[in-house]
């Protein structure tokens, strides 16, 4: 057990000087496993025997688990003894951000932008041959934006602001949105301001949520082959990181909902980068705090339903007099929609798009998808009454949705205005 531990302590230890580059920090969740097993190590020990070997890496084989890795059949485990297979791991990467374009160009509230017919062009999806060309194009205009480390990426933002909306918007490559993720949170500089601080909220301090934490930690994705494993790496790495958090902000503490927040991260990057990306998106380093979402009281989760039913009965007033009448409310479906900014339940293909543009325009994101799946189901919703319309209305994201269609109409939808004077009425009503 000591030797366990003092184990721990050196894999986690941050390097001396930056490591990642473009191509390091994220190659998709195919090839995240081995990234993130490079500096983890068990925390929660006490519920592990000394003794017990390191659990085996499950096949990554691609007729067994979906581009994203999740498991095609999950009441069907995998052998345990199936070695990682590193080369279908890599045509699962290449394969898995093709098609993930979008037609959209609209900004914040509907304006049309300019359009690059040069851009477009390239962009588009060709011949399934082409589509690894088509692919490592749209990549090194990535890594052109971004620079080693992300070091371009304020300077992209300022000179090139719409391109840059319209190339989030249209999803970024699996490849590098690691990377992205972390400069356009700020938890890249976060990360880079705070060296060893990690490292010792994981190895030196205690959280009184420790235990709640380990009764959790199964329920975050367990059809994925990473999170799948108890107690292997998957599972370890979500425990330190929410263990951290807890520590690192004791007014939040640890709420169930986290895990989400932190299991999409891990997919991407490893522990340390996952902990300063979920502190600036809690925390708020780009856009509003969202920490507020796991305070006591939930106060920002009520401040959402509030500005949400508003935007529903704004915009879509049948469906929202017909909740009125049947006395459904927000906090009865969408509460997982913004708690996990819907990773909870939704397509993983359709949640890393959402994602995307969140940590480029903020929470705003959310509300519109969440406005869209209702009109895309109004006439349905209509006709059902309470019992029914609450199935539908949880079980929306189960069925398949082709996030190109669902986005790119989302964006179509004005909803800034209204959010703010909702947030205003709010404010006032408390």
């Amino acid at each position: 057990l000591r030797v366990a531990r003092a184990g721990v302590a050196r894999r986690a230890r941050p390097p001396a000087a930056p490591r990642p580059t473009p191509d390091r920090a994220s190659r998709g969740h195919a090839e995240a496993v081995p990234l993130v097993a490079q500096a983890q190590g068990p925390l929660f020990l006490d519920q592990l025997s000394a003794s017990e070997e390191e659990p085996a890496m499950v096949s990554m084989s691609s007729d067994k688990v979906d581009r994203f890795g999740f498991l095609l059949d999950p009441s069907k485990p995998l052998p345990r003894d199936a070695p990682l297979e590193r080369d279908g791991a890599r045509a699962l990467s290449r394969r898995r951000s093709r098609g993930e374009s979008s037609s959209d160009r609209y900004d914040s509230d509907n304006m049309v932008t300019s359009s690059d017919d040069d851009e477009e062009a390239e962009d588009a999806p060709g011949p399934q041959s082409d589509g690894d060309r088509v692919e490592e194009r749209r990549l090194q205009k990535w890594k052109s934006m971004l620079g080693p480390g992300g070091v371009n990426w304020r300077a992209t933002v300022e000179s090139q602001p719409l391109r840059v909306k319209r190339r989030v918007r249209k999803g970024i490559p699996d490849a590098i949105r690691g990377l992205a993720w972390q400069v356009m949170s700020g938890g890249r500089s976060l990360l880079l301001q705070n060296e060893g601080v990690y490292e010792r909220l994981v190895t030196r301090s205690k959280s009184p949520a420790e235990m709640e934490i380990v009764r959790d930690i199964g329920r975050t994705f367990p059809s994925h082959m990473f999170f799948r494993q108890k107690h292997g790496l998957g599972q370890r790495s979500l425990y330190n990181v929410l263990k951290a958090y807890s520590v690192y902000n004791r007014n939040v503490g640890y709420v169930q909902g986290m895990g989400f927040l932190a299991g999409v991260l891990l997919l991407y990057m490893t522990e340390e980068e996952t902990f300063w990306v979920l502190a600036a998106l809690l925390k708020g380093v780009v856009h509003e705090p969202m920490e507020g979402l796991f305070e006591d009281g939930l106060p920002l989760i009520q401040q959402y339903f509030y500005q949400f039913e508003g935007l529903v009965k704004a915009q879509l007033p049948k469906l929202g007099a017909h909740m009125d009448q049947e006395g459904i409310h927000p906090s009865i479906y969408a509460s997982q929609w913004f708690i996990t900014v819907y990773a909870h339940s939704f397509p993983f293909r359709v949640v890393v798009r959402i994602w995307d543009i969140l940590f480029l325009e903020g929470i705003k994101i959310a509300f519109r998808i969440g406005l869209q799946l209702l009109k895309d189901k109004e006439s349905e919703l209509l006709q059902l009454s309470f019992e029914p319309l609450v199935n539908a209305l949880r079980s929306m994201g189960s069925e398949t949705l082709d996030p190109d269609v669902l986005i790119g109409n989302a964006l179509k939808l004005r909803v800034s205005t209204q959010l703010r004077e909702l947030r205003e009425q709010y404010e006032r009503s408390k």
